[in-house]
């Protein structure tokens, strides 16, 4: 596969209003995050040629909301996972199927009233479905003696359980400790402070994170992310569009996905996931290595899948991430691998995904405010999904 992403920019970004049991319309959300990234990008909607999301606010709302002349389908990159749509606008700019393709994603929490229907097909920027791990089967397995009708309807397995068990085999191996899952979320709290859009700021102790609610064994409240409603763009622009950009544009360099085999947990190498193929693919894509990232925000909607993406990735061995991050020195903002410096998703909020790309970017361009890396990144990497899905991207600016 041709290195395409070499030829793909994000020109622009923007951000809604974030907030919890808003019951802002998704749309509102969207279109407030779409038009900042446009105007962030120094474009007009007539400039928008190409549209991409995993499937919320369906883009025919966005196109006719904004008169877009979007008609682009961002097909051509189907293992990414969220990312999914980002990746597909860069091969639609390299390919010269589009100049500027708008990426969003918008969430929210249930008792909002946001639209959630699917993608019409001639804009939806999936080439294809992503796949679905053997349910049935996996749930068997966890309750061999029920009925699995029963099991589905009553039980309904959720990736906490399915997280919690890797991180429990990751305990055994490694020796991992809970006290080490609480120190990533302390960072990410602390980070958070200095984020005055994140839906929690109130400093964590390792006390508070080791009083918290049990949710599924060995997580906590303070182990899963922070549901909010929200919405996050960006533009991806041609590459001979940098030099026009208002801000400074951020370079893709690599980009890495995963097909999901396996599943949850039909791996050989369990408690592995996809993040190690995807990782794989990214670093196949470029001369440079993990020792040259100066940031990275790493997937956290349960503090294990940062772990998993910092071994993936090889910022330490498998079965190190525990004590990598012990002490939150080594990924603290002035650490030698600042990690989601805005407070992730366990503290600023569920994007899943979108939010740590669009603080990867912010991080490059020095526009992070206060919790702005001070020895200013070149290199950031953004990482997201868990268990059988995964995509991850190397920026630089």
């Amino acid at each position: 596969m041709s290195h395409f992403e070499k030829n793909a920019i994000i020109s622009g970004l923007g951000i809604s209003r974030i907030g919890r049991r808003t019951g802002i319309p998704g749309a509102e959300l969207t279109l407030e995050a779409a038009r900042a990234a446009i105007e962030d990008a120094g474009l007009t909607a007539n400039d928008i040629d190409g549209i991409g999301t995993l499937g919320d606010t369906p883009p025919a709302e966005v196109v006719d909301a904004l008169g877009l002349q979007a008609t682009d389908q961002t097909l051509g990159f189907d293992t990414g996972g969220v990312l999914i749509p980002v990746m597909s606008a860069c091969r639609a700019v390299a390919e010269g199927r589009a100049r500027h393709v708008l990426v969003y994603r918008t969430v929210a929490m249930l008792g909002g009233a946001m639209t959630n229907q699917p993608a019409s097909p001639m804009l939806n920027p999936l080439a294809s479905p992503p796949i679905e791990p053997r349910m049935p089967g996996e749930r068997r397995k966890l309750k061999p003696f029920e009925d699995i009708d029963e099991l589905v309807a009553a039980h309904s397995y959720s990736a906490a359980n399915w997280l919690a068990m890797h991180c429990r085999r990751h305990m055994e191996l490694y020796g991992t400790t809970k006290e080490q899952l609480g120190w990533l979320a302390i960072n990410s709290r602390r980070n958070a402070g200095l984020n005055p859009r994140a839906a929690f700021r109130d400093p964590m102790t390792m006390a508070d994170y080791l009083a918290a609610r049990p949710v599924s064994t060995p997580f906590g409240l303070f182990d899963c992310d922070v549901p909010i409603d929200g919405s996050i763009a960006l533009v991806v622009s041609h590459a001979d569009y940098a030099t026009d950009c208002p801000n400074r544009p951020v370079a893709v360099e690599a980009i890495g996905g995963a097909y999901g085999s396996g599943g949850w947990f039909h791996r050989d190498d369990f408690p592995k996931m996809a993040s190690c193929e995807a990782a794989a693919e990214m670093w196949s894509r470029t001369d440079l290595r993990p020792a040259d990232v100066d940031v990275a925000e790493l997937y956290d909607g349960f503090t294990f899948l940062s772990f998993a993406w910092l071994e993936a990735l090889g910022f330490c061995a498998d079965g190190e991430a525990g004590p990598f991050v012990e002490g939150a020195a080594r990924i603290a903002l002035d650490g030698e691998l600042p990690l989601n410096t805005y407070g992730g998703q366990l503290s600023a909020g569920r994007m899943h995904g979108y939010w740590l790309l669009h603080e990867a970017c912010l991080q490059l361009r020095g526009q992070a405010g206060d919790r702005q890396v001070a020895r200013r990144p070149e290199i950031a990497v953004a990482a997201a999904g868990g268990g059988p899905i995964a995509g991850c991207l190397l920026l630089t600016c």
